[in-house]
């Protein structure tokens, strides 16, 4: 045999490659492109193999055999090529130089060919021996695939696998196998940058219903599962059709990611995308559009394996034939799920669909829905049309299910599970798997509306009382908790379509309680929830609280009691639900300030200022009482302070306050007092010290290198011009205090701020905060809006960015090099992008150019840091 040319070999299998790739690159994106090139690939590796196998000198009885997902005969451009060298006996047994010598040069030649090969060496012995320590190598021996050498060795190995194959055993791990990966992806096929191998609704879904069924003798393919019975041939059609396009959608990701890259990231999501010819529209990002598509084949695949695994475990434990306990003349109970009593009752009768989760929701018994159900209802989908749709008995049916006790949760997850709400309410259906690149939103708009629906059933369940002590106080003089689930179904719902989505879900719920027979008042409360959805989560965030002109505006626009009620509760809902970052205890607090400040203006007690304050300062008496303090010690700090300071602190604090520094209103150094926040998250932090313009800068900028996060500042200038200011801050993520305890926490600020605020030292250059990759994916516009209060007094200064540390003391070094004071500050961090509104003065803010001075510096800051 003439010597192997490894040169001429490598650039062979490269050339051969790279044209494969090429051909694909250029053509149309299709299912079919993508079976040719996984086929293409696989052969093209399986020739290299071989011809490397033969010649070297490799010992007769042994065989080369493909395992795992090049045993499939499926080759992904950067795929693992996963081999078995398959010899008679163990080398280390047989103490053979010459067997563990000409193996090993095997290996060699196919790496230094460019074949990136994992292999193992076993005896037949062995594979089996492993096989039963470790499930993983007896799943890749179910797909082994013989490529050269010893057939018989071969066909040994493929009886010993399925001689030694437990299979209740065997389905029993890959089922615990497949719950832990899909706890590990967060559980759900909408994750935002998803792994279309791995995932729920992922290829590794499809594979492990095929490896349960080939342990189990009913099939190999879905062909195979169809003649056994397993899969209707619609169903079959549908598996072939969504596995071709996440396949389709994993090919190319490898392509232009030039690597082994399964998650659609989203630095990728935007060329793979334009790979398949999406482009941007108004109203969708060409990203949108690909993981949409990829959204609504994983839910199918979700939803098929559901139906296989289940039905396969029947057919392995032989439970099909099980008695079953009749529920009613169309439902069955089999072993706690519910059951149709035929494969045709949603045919022969269609208002059974909707009844089926009504009675699910009824029966606490009932763990959830059969392999048999499951399929009945997936094979139904094309008979929720316009009719079903205005079927009077479905509507009452719906109503039924959202005023039911109980249960709305876990029936509303499992109808958009199964495409019926979606097809019930095709409103719905146009938001299903729709992203939303909004930076603080972290799931798709379906899965958040329905976090916002079960964050409000959760107000009404005493056990979670402990989560939300004051919503569920509201909550329990609340009537009618169907009006609230209605409101959170439809408050996004008509996000994605252009335009204003509040408005445009107005009309929408309008409609909905038309059609399905709400009172008028009962509409109206609805509707005007779902329009105001968002305003009283930027009141609060974003107003100053303590101006009473404020609270009477917006009591104006709640308009009673129970409409500032329910938009409390599924404004909370609504926060809660967007990601598990956004909420604090901080934003808690200020939107039950809100209620509370907005209830009693309601109740006409919109206080007189001068009366509040006074009945502030009794109760800061009463406070500093306790301490034992001498009688009148609080004037030496009082008489230095106007009404702007008593009308924007409470009791609490202005007796903490006097505490800390009636004994040092003269001070020349910098006082500093920390103490936990009365939010019940982070520390409450005062700073008193001679008034510099460059204060808050100096303390912004402290505060960013320690590793904590302003959540609301309150910036004060004495009559005597010292600041009063006081800061509630948090550790940011990942800062080094994290889980310090908070006296620790509160030493350290103490001491170093009070050294960062007497500093006379140049302010320092900002660092250029490091971004995430959603927000290079997805950047915030920068934008810098001034304009006078409504008394054209002061100035509202809002900037939006996107987050990235040290951002705030970028601002404020601007605006202390523009001379501008600072007396307000609400920073409002909504995942990856911020809001920050500042209330502020300055001699130059009268100017026109002063203005634009400023504005364009603030804009050229912020976006040098994006």
């Amino acid at each position: 045999m003439p010597e192997l040319d490894i040169g001429a070999l490598r650039a062979q299998f490269r050339n051969a490659k790279a044209k494969l790739l090429s051909q694909f690159a250029q053509s149309r994106p299709t299912t079919s492109s993508a079976t040719h090139l996984l086929h293409n690939l696989a052969k093209l590796v399986d020739r290299a193999l071989v011809d490397l196998w033969e010649h070297h000198a490799m010992p007769c009885g042994a065989a080369l055999v493909g395992v795992g997902g090049y045993g499939r005969g499926e080759m992904f451009p950067y795929s693992d090529i996963d081999v078995l060298v398959l010899v008679p006996v163990s080398p280390s047994i047989a103490g053979d130089e010459g067997l563990g010598s000409s193996v090993e040069n095997f290996i060699t030649a196919c790496w230094d060919v460019g074949l990136e090969i994992g292999s193992s060496v076993r005896s037949v012995e062995e594979c089996g021996e492993e096989a039963q320590r470790d499930i993983t190598v007896q799943t890749s021996l179910l797909e082994a695939r013989f490529l050269c050498g010893s057939k018989a060795r071969f066909e040994e190995l493929y009886d010993a696998t399925f001689k030694h194959l437990d299979v209740p055993a065997f389905f029993r791990a890959k089922t615990l196998e497949l719950r832990q990966r899909h706890t590990k992806y967060e559980d759900t096929p909408y994750a935002l940058e998803p792994n279309c191998k791995e995932s729920p609704g992922g290829l590794r879904d499809l594979q492990v219903v095929l490896w349960v069924a080939r342990a189990a003798g009913l099939g190999k393919n879905w062909h195979e599962m169809v003649a056994k019975g397993l899969l209707t041939p619609f169903e079959a059609r549908q598996l072939h059709r969504n596995e071709g396009l996440i396949k389709l959608i994993r090919a190319r990701l490898h392509l232009i990611a030039g690597r082994r890259e399964d998650r659609l990231v989203f630095d990728l999501q935007t060329s793979v995308a334009e790979s398949f010819g999406y482009t941007n529209t108004p109203a969708l990002r060409a990203s949108e559009a690909l993981m949409r598509r990829y959204y609504w084949a994983a839910k199918a695949v979700t939803q098929l394996n559901q139906i296989l695994m289940l039905n396969i475990e029947e057919r392995i434990h032989g439970s099909q034939d099980a008695p079953m306990r009749p529920i009613n003349d169309k439902f069955l109970d089999r072993g706690g799920l519910l059951e149709v009593a035929s494969d045709d009752l949603y045919e022969r009768d269609q208002h059974a669909i909707l009844e089926t989760f009504l009675t699910l929701q009824g029966d606490n018994t009932l763990k959830g829905l059969s392999a048999r159900t499951l399929r009945a209802l997936y094979n139904a989908r094309d008979l929720m049309d316009g009719n079903f749709r205005s079927d009077p008995v479905n509507r009452k049916t719906f109503m039924d299910i959202l005023k039911a006790p109980q249960g709305q949760t876990r029936v509303l997850r499992l109808l958009n599970q199964t495409s019926v709400l979606g097809r019930y309410l095709w409103v719905f259906r146009r938001i299903v798997g729709q992203m939303q690149h909004d930076l603080f939103h972290v799931y798709t708009v379906d899965q958040h509306i329905l976090m916002v629906v079960r964050n409000v059933r959760r107000f009404f369940i005493p056990e979670h009382a402990h989560e939300y002590p004051f919503c569920t106080q509201l909550a329990a003089e609340w009537d009618k908790p169907w009006l609230l689930y209605i409101a959170a179904l439809f408050h996004d719902v008509a996000k994605g379509r252009g335009g204003d989505h509040s408005v445009l879900g107005v009309k929408e719920v309008r409609k909905f309680c038309k059609d399905h027979a709400v009172s008028s008042e009962d509409s109206k409360l609805i509707e005007f929830v779902v329009g105001e959805h968002l305003t009283m989560s930027r009141v609060a965030q974003k107003e100053d609280l303590s101006d009473p002109d404020v609270i009477e505006v917006f009591a104006n626009r709640m308009g009673s009691e129970r409409n500032l009620t329910a938009l409390y509760l599924l404004t909370v809902a609504d926060i809660r639900g967007t990601s598990p970052k956004v909420w604090n205890a901080w934003k808690g607090k200020l939107l039950e300030d809100l209620y509370r400040l907005t209830l009693r203006a309601l109740g006409g007690a919109r206080p007189h200022m001068d009366a509040e304050i006074e009945t502030r300062k009794q109760l800061a008496r009463q406070s500093l009482a306790l301490y034992q303090l001498p009688e009148g010690i609080e004037q030496n700090l009082w008489r230095t302070l106007d009404t702007s300071y008593f009308a924007r602190h409470d009791a609490p604090d202005i007796a903490w306050h006097t505490r800390s520094l009636w004994e040092k209103v003269d001070t020349a150094k910098p006082i500093v007092r920390a103490r936990p926040s009365s939010a019940g998250e982070g520390l409450q932090v005062l700073v008193y010290s001679p008034d510099r313009a460059d204060l808050f800068a100096r303390i912004c900028g402290y505060f960013d290198r320690a590793g904590f996060s302003i959540q609301d500042a309150k910036i004060h200038t004495s009559r005597t011009q010292y600041a009063l200011d006081t800061f509630q801050i948090m550790s940011a993520p990942n800062s080094p205090h994290e889980g310090v305890h908070y006296r620790d926490l509160i030493a350290l600020v103490e001491t170093q701020l009070v050294d960062a605020a007497a500093s006379d030292q140049p302010l320092h250059e900002p660092s250029r905060g490091r971004l995430s990759r959603r927000v290079k994916s997805f950047p915030v516009q920068p934008r810098v809006r001034l304009r006078p209060d409504e008394r054209a007094q002061r100035w509202l200064l809002s900037v939006s960015a996107s987050d990235r540390s040290g951002l705030l003391y970028v601002i404020a070094r601007v605006l202390a090099g523009n001379q501008v004071n600072v007396q307000l500050a609400k920073v409002t961090t909504l995942g990856e992008r911020v809001e920050d509104t500042f209330l502020v003065t300055g001699p130059g803010l009268h100017q026109d150019k002063s203005q634009l001075r400023l504005e364009t510096e603030l804009l050229e800051a912020i976006t040098l840091q994006s």
